[in-house]
Formats: structure tokens, sequence, C-alpha cells
């Protein structure tokens, strides 16, 4: 064979394996994130360790500034995905719209209560009468607060809740505005730092609970689905291998966070399983989560899990080696 041939030959066999199904060309991906959340670090992971890019996707990750129009982004069009709590989802849902939940980012209900140093905490019935430092409804750190409340046959009328904006409960808490605070990562580290105590943590409270998820329109293009959730199969599987590694890209991705608040809050949510270990999200983990919401009167009854969490993607991630 000459050697025109041979090199004839050699860019045909090229073209041909850079033109194949294997993410011949990386497809064009948005997904839309209801904040820049410590919490969604599976996500960030995934797409600085570059386990997108590998699945043939470049994923455009953009912030909406709150659930509802995180999900309005997937619903007009505008991205083809979704992060946020699978209440959101689930009540769409049930008012019609063709949404359901692909994946598991997070798994555990992470919210904290923390109070004073001095504070006497042994249940939950101490904080009758007392100021408590909250968020600002709707979020789930206060969801879950008032159904405590419920639980432990006490309303919101039973406190004196001073409402902030998410993520600013540090402020008031440190100032001594109130005894008490609920609140997420890493404003619980950030308090813990200046001393504060941690009375009560929702993710020992409740074990496996979807809390956070991956939403898509039930018409979503199948192939670009199943690259995202491997994707993000790939990222969970590197954070539960390589902590170190997952904590300095939380640092990255949270630069005006003091590091060692960042690392201590992400070794928390480690430790109390608020990342999943996988994408799949269990049947109990998602009825818990919406027992939340049917209590405080949000949705009228659990979602079908057959339905409402596909399958079809998670199983096929799971299996990946």
């Amino acid at each position: 064979m000459s050697l025109f041939k041979r090199l004839a030959q050699a860019s045909a066999i090229a073209l041909v394996l850079a033109s194949g199904p294997a993410f011949a060309e990386n497809k064009k991906v948005v997904l839309s994130q209801a904040f820049q959340s410590m919490l969604y670090l599976p996500l960030y992971v995934a797409i600085d360790e570059g386990f997108f890019t590998k699945q043939g996707i470049d994923l455009t990750k953009e912030t909406a500034g709150s659930p509802s129009v995180a999900l309005s982004a997937v619903l007009s069009g505008s991205a083809q995905f979704s992060l946020h709590g699978p209440e959101w989802t689930a009540i769409a849902a049930s008012k019609g719209a063709p949404v359901s939940i692909i994946a598991n980012v997070v798994n555990g209900a992470a919210v904290w209560i923390a109070t004073s140093p001095d504070f006497k905490f042994d249940s939950v019935k101490d904080l009758k009468g007392k100021k408590v430092v909250v968020g600002q409804m709707p979020t789930t750190s206060t969801s879950l607060f008032l159904k405590l409340l419920k639980e432990n046959g006490m309303t919101k009328d039973d406190i004196d809740m001073i409402p902030v904006q998410i993520g600013s409960e540090p402020g008031p808490f440190l100032a001594k505005q109130a005894d008490v605070a609920v609140m997420y990562e890493p404003g619980l580290d950030q308090v813990v730092g200046k001393g504060m105590k941690v009375a009560l943590g929702f993710p020992k409270q409740y074990g496996a609970y979807a809390f956070s998820d991956i939403t898509a329109k039930n018409d979503v293009d199948p192939d670009i689905a199943q690259r995202v959730v491997n994707g993000l199969e790939m990222a969970l599987r590197f954070m539960s291998a390589h902590p170190d590694e997952t904590i300095a890209i939380a640092k990255k991705e949270f630069p005006t966070l003091d590091p060692t608040v960042v690392e201590a809050a992400v070794k928390r949510m480690m430790a109390e399983k608020v990342y999943p270990s996988s994408v799949d999200i269990s049947a109990e983990a998602l009825k818990v989560g919406m027992d939340t919401q049917i209590a405080l009167g949000n949705l009228k009854e659990q979602p079908s899990y057959s339905s409402f969490v596909v399958k079809k993607y998670i199983e096929p991630a799971l299996a990946l080696k």
C-alpha cells in the first residue's frame, strides 16, 4: 500500500471515530439552578472535574435566584434542566405540568438549629416563647422548622419568629437579636466558628430525604438527559473517593467565604450524608420530603413514585463502570 493510500485510510478511520455515536460533538445544555449553593456541590464537582465534558455535554450553569424561576426556565424551554427542591416539581406536576425528576443531588434535610452557647435546649418545647431567626418563606428550612413545631404540639404562634433573607441568618443571630436560629450551611459553620452550638440537625432527624434534585420536562431529549445524569453519578463517586479534592473545589466555588468555614461545612454535610452516594432517589426519601409539603398544605398528596422519578436515566448511570 502506498504512503498516500495509508494516510488516506488513516484519515478515514479517524473521521469515522470522530463522527461516530460516541460523543462526537459536545451537546449544548443549559441547567438553571435555584441558587449558587454549597448544597449543590455535586453539580460543581461534575463541572470542575470535567465529567459532563467526558459525557459529551457542554453545560452552561445559570443561577435563577429562586426555585420557581429555575423551574419556569425548564417549562419555558430556556433551560433543559433545573436544580431545586423536588416539591416545586411535584406541585407543578400536580397542576398538570409535564415535569419529573431525573437525578438526586441532595439527599439529606440540610437544615440545622443553632443556639447561643448558654441556651438550654433539651427538646423542641424549650423554644416556646423564644425568638428564633428563620429564613423568609418559602424555603425548606423554615418549612421543616414549622413541621417540627407541629410534631411537638406547637405552632408558629408559640415562638417569636424573626424572618430574614435566606443566607443572612447569621447576622441577627450573632448580633444577639435571638438565642436560636434555623439555617443552612455555610451559615451554620459560620456561627459555630463564633462559639454557637448545634442543638438539632435535621439530617439525623429524618435520614434519607429528597431535598434537591434535577428536574426535566417529560419530553426532554433522552440522550442528553442520560449524559447529564451520568455526569452527576461520576461526580458523586468522585466526592466519596476524594474528599480533599472535593473540599478544594468547594473553596474555589465560594472564594469569598472563609476557607475554614467551607471545609467544616463540606465535612459536616458529607459526614451527615447530605450528599447522596448516587443519583438514585428512593421511594422513602421522596415520601419523607413530600410529607413536609403535605403537612404544610402545599401539596395535597404524594406524587406517584413510578412516574415522578424517572428511573430510565438513573439505572444506566448506576451501571457505569
